[in-house]
C-alpha cells in the first residue's frame, strides 16, 4: 500500500483536520492561528503599514509604496490573478502591501530595485508562502499562492501569508530592445545575482519581519512553492538558505539553466535546417514551425506510444515506465514511419528523423562531450506545449519559445561578456543560428573584471548537498513533467541520484521527485497534470507522512478527460494491478519499473 493524497474533488479523509477541498484542490490547512481583529481595527492596522520606510543606507532601505485593505469577495481579475479561481473559492479579507528595498543604478546605467508582493490574511493560519517567479522574472507577481502544474492559487485562500516578488529588476523600466528586451538586466552583475538568488534572501528576511510585526507572532511555518525558474529558486534555497523554509515544491528545476539555453539553441538549428534556404546561413523565423506539421508531430507521437506504450502494463496513451523508452526502440517505430518515397502528411521525411534524434540527444560540444542531458522519449513529444517551445505554434503567431525566451537568455544572461542582440524573434534566431558550439559553449563558464562568476557558477542551483537542510528538518517535493521541452527530466534524476548517493541511500527521507509522465513545462500535454503537491508537502512537513504517490487528474483538453493515476514517488511508476477501472488510480500500485 502507498500513501496518497486525495484526487481532485475527492471525500476528506476524517483523521486529518481541515481538509479544505475545492474543485481540483483538497488541500490541508491549518486553523487559524495567532491574533485576529475585527475588520475595522484590522483595515487601520494595514494601513499604517504604508507609513514604514526605513532610514539605513540605500542598499538595505525598506519602502512600502502600497498599503491597502481588500475586503472579502474581492474579484481575483481585479488583483491581477495569474490564473483563475476554482468556481466557488472566495478571496478572503486581507492587507494588501508592495514595496522595494535596495534602490540603486547599476552598471549599465539603469535603475534597479527589488520589489515584493505581500497579502497578509486577517483569518491567518500562521503559515508562510512564498510564492516562486518564471522565466527572465521582472514580474511583481500576483501573491495569491499558485500551487504549481494546472492548480488554481491556494495559498491566500487557506490563510497564509503570501509573497512573491520581480527578483531586482522590472520588464517594463529594464525592458532595452536593443540588448535583448527584457533580459537586457543581465548586463549588470548585481542584477544576475539577484536574478539567481539574492533577491530570495532579502524579501523572504522582509517579509517574515513584516508578518511578525503585524501579528504579533513569527510564522510557525514556512513554504516555497515554485516551478521552471520557481523551481530554481526552491533549489537555492535549500542549497544557499537551507534554514528559510520548511517545505519546499521545487518543479521542474530549472537549476542547469544556462546549460539549457545551449541546449534551446542546439534545438533552433537542429530543426531550423529543415527549413533553411540552401546555402543560407540563417532562416526566416516564421518557417520553423513548418519544420514539423501537427500531423508530422502525430506521427512522432505514435511511433514513441508503439515502442513504448505498454512497457509499464497497460497501453493507455502513458508511457509510465519512461526510463525503459529507448532511443533504440523508437527509432525502430520511426523508421518505419520514414517515407520510403516523397514526402507526405502519413510519414516522415529522413531528415525530419535525423534532426529529432539530433533534438533529443541533447547539444554536443567539440569532442562530441555533452553540453547539457539528453532527453527522454514520451508520450507528451509533439503535444502543443512540446510544439510551442521546440517550433513555435503551428499557425505561426507565437513564435518558437526557445527563440524568444532561450536566445535573449544565452546572449544576454548567461554569457561574459553579454552579446547585445535586439529583442525581436528573427534577431534572436539568427543569433541562434551563429553560434557555434564547439567555439561559443563555454561563455556560460567565462569570466571578467565586471562579472567576476561566470553565469554558471552565478545561477546553478544543482548542488546535491542538503546536509543543513535536510538537519533542520526540511522537505522537499520535486514533481518534473517527463515531455518537459525546456528542462530535461533527466538532469532531475541525474542530480536526485548524486543527492542519494551523497546522503548514503537515505535521499527520500527529505526529497522525492515525482515524474509526470506526458507533462510538457510545468504543466499541460497528455498528462495528469492536476495534482496537488502542496497538500503532500504539508502533511509530510507537519504530520510527518511522506508521500508516496499524488494522485493526478487528467484535464479536460487531455485525450481522456477526468482519468486519474498516482504519481509514484521515484523510481517507482504506476502499474495497473490487473483489475478495476482504468480510469481510476485505485485500480494501480506504485512499483518497480522493471518488473
Amino acid at each position: 500500500m502507498y500513501r496518497t493524497f486525495p484526487p481532485p474533488g475527492a471525500a476528506c479523509p476524517t483523521t486529518v483536520p481541515k481538509l479544505i477541498v475545492f474543485g481540483v484542490a483538497a488541500v490541508f490547512a491549518s486553523g487559524a492561528w495567532g491574533q485576529t481583529a475585527a475588520d475595522g481595527d484590522f483595515a487601520a492596522r494595514c494601513a499604517a503599514l504604508g507609513g514604514t520606510s526605513s532610514k539605513e543606507p540605500a542598499k538595505t532601505s525598506e519602502t512600502v509604496e502600497l498599503a491597502r485593505f481588500i475586503p472579502a469577495g474581492a474579484p481575483a481579475k481585479d488583483l491581477g490573478a495569474a490564473r483563475p479561481l476554482e468556481p466557488g473559492v472566495r478571496i478572503p479579507a486581507h492587507c494588501e502591501l508592495i514595496g522595494r528595498l535596495e534602490e540603486r543604478t547599476g552598471a549599465d546605467g539603469q535603475a534597479y530595485a527589488i520589489r515584493y508582493h505581500l497579502r497578509l490574511p486577517q483569518d491567518w493560519n500562521g503559515g508562510f508562502f512564498f510564492q516562486g517567479g518564471g522565466g527572465t522574472n521582472g514580474d511583481l507577481g500576483d501573491a495569491l499562492g499558485n500551487a504549481g502544474g494546472s492548480m488554481p492559487p491556494v495559498g491566500l485562500a487557506l490563510g497564509y501569508a503570501v509573497l512573491s516578488q520581480d527578483s531586482g529588476h522590472d520588464n517594463g523600466r529594464n525592458d532595452v530592445p536593443e540588448r535583448g528586451g527584457r533580459a537586457a538586466f543581465g548586463a549588470d552583475a548585481q542584477a544576475r545575482e539577484n536574478y539567481a538568488h539574492a533577491s530570495l534572501a532579502r524579501v523572504s528576511g522582509v517579509a517574515k519581519k513584516i508578518i511578525a510585526r503585524f501579528y504579533g507572532n513569527a510564522a510557525r511555518r514556512s513554504y516555497f512553492v515554485g516551478c521552471s525558474k520557481g523551481g530554481q529558486e526552491g533549489m537555492a534555497l535549500a542549497q544557499k538558505y537551507p534554514r528559510e523554509f520548511d517545505g519546499i515544491i521545487a518543479a521542474a528545476p530549472a537549476f542547469s539553466v544556462p546549460r539549457a539555453a545551449l541546449a534551446q539553441a542546439w534545438d533552433v538549428q537542429s530543426f531550423a535546417a529543415l527549413v533553411r534556404d540552401p546555402g543560407a546561413g540563417s532562416v526566416d523565423q516564421r518557417k520553423l514551425p513548418a519544420a514539423f506539421s501537427n500531423a508530422d508531430l502525430a506521427t512522432v507521437n505514435k511511433a514513441v506510444l508503439r515502442a513504448c506504450d505498454a512497457d509499464d502494463g497497460l497501453e493507455d496513451g502513458i508511457v509510465g515506465a519512461f526510463e525503459q523508452c529507448t532511443t533504440a526502440k523508437v527509432k525502430r517505430q520511426l523508421d518505419r514511419a520514414t517515407c520510403s518515397g516523397g514526402k507526405s502528411a502519413s510519414c516522415l521525411s529522413k531528415p525530419q528523423v535525423s534532426a529529432l534524434l539530433r533534438s533529443m540527444e541533447g547539444p554536443r560540444g567539440k569532442n562530441g562531450e555533452a553540453l547539457y542531458t539528453s532527453w527522454h522519449w514520451d508520450g507528451g513529444i509533439g503535444s502543443t506545449g512540446w510544439r510551442r517551445w521546440k517550433l513555435g505554434d503551428s499557425e505561426g503567431p507565437i513564435p518558437a519559445l526557445n527563440v524568444v525566451t532561450g536566445g535573449s537568455a544565452l546572449a544576454m544572461l548567461f554569457s561574459v561578456p553579454p552579446t547585445p542582440v535586439r529583442s525581436d524573434p528573427q534577431s534572436l534566431l539568427d543569433y541562434q543560428m551563429g553560434f557555434d558550439m564547439s567555439r561559443d559553449a563555454n561563455i556560460i563558464y567565462a569570466t571578467s573584471d565586471a562579472f567576476p562568476r561566470s553565469s554558471w557558477d552565478t545561477i546553478n542551483a544543482r548542488s546535491p548537498d542538503l546536509a543543513t537542510f535536510r538537519a533542520r528538518g526540511g522537505k522537499m517535493i520535486v514533481p518534473h513533467g517527463v515531455s518537459d521541452p525546456v528542462f530535461s527530466i533527466k538532469d532531475t534524476l541525474d542530480w536526485y541520484r548524486e543527492v542519494n548517493q551523497r546522503h548514503e541511500g537515505r535521499a527520500a527521507d527529505f526529497v522525492r521527485v515525482f515524474p509526470v509522465p506526458g507533462m510538457a513545462h510545468c504543466s499541460r500535454g497528455p498528462a495528469t497534470d492536476r495534482y496537488n503537491a502542496f497538500a503532500a508537502l504539508v502533511e509530510w512537513v507537519e504530520r510527518g507522512d511522506a508521500p508516496e504517490a499524488i494522485i493526478a487528474q487528467a484535464g479536460p483538453g487531455t485525450p481522456w478527460p477526468g482519468r486519474t493515476r498516482p504519481l509514484c514517488a521515484y523510481p517507482q511508476v504506476a502499474r495497473y494491478a490487473g483489475s478495476g477501472d482504468k480510469e481510476r488510480a485505485e485500480s494501480f500500485v506504485c512499483s518497480d519499473p522493471k518488473r
